[in-house]
């Protein structure tokens, strides 16, 4: 969809710090710097949502969801994350494209939301 933000970013029109990609999905850290190491997990085909999205590939987001909340904990000292979804406006829903949000709790360095993006990015990437 050529104005949705995240379809610019998945197709590099505009500038991203990936944590990680595979064939149906991409990782990159939310821009806002509301929390250290907020991960965005989205679908790389438009999806408004949870709710219009082929299952399939739900199975692929939910899938990578998993693996980058298990990178953060087992390999980046987070001590946990949470993991939100919102489907519709009504529902706090801001962006209208499928997407799911990771949040690190118990940062045990004790990392700050100020922290450079491109730092967070080094510290939290996926490289295999």
């Amino acid at each position: 969809m050529s104005d949705c933000i995240f379809c610019k970013i998945i197709n590099g029109d505009l500038p991203s710090y990936k944590i990680y990609e595979d064939a149906d999905t991409y990782v990159f850290l939310d821009n806002a710097k509301k929390h250290f190491g907020h991960t965005l997990v989205v679908p790389k085909k438009h999806y408004f949502n949870t709710l219009d999205c082929d299952s399939q590939i739900l199975k692929a987001v939910i899938s990578t969801v998993q693996k980058v909340a298990k990178h953060y904990v087992d390999h980046c000292d987070i001590g946990g994350v949470l993991i939100m979804n919102a489907n519709n406006e009504c529902a706090g829903q801001v962006v209208g494209h499928l997407h799911y949000h990771i949040i690190p709790h118990g940062d045990t360095k004790n990392r700050g939301a100020d922290m450079d993006l491109k730092l967070q990015q080094e510290m939290l990437r996926i490289t295999k």
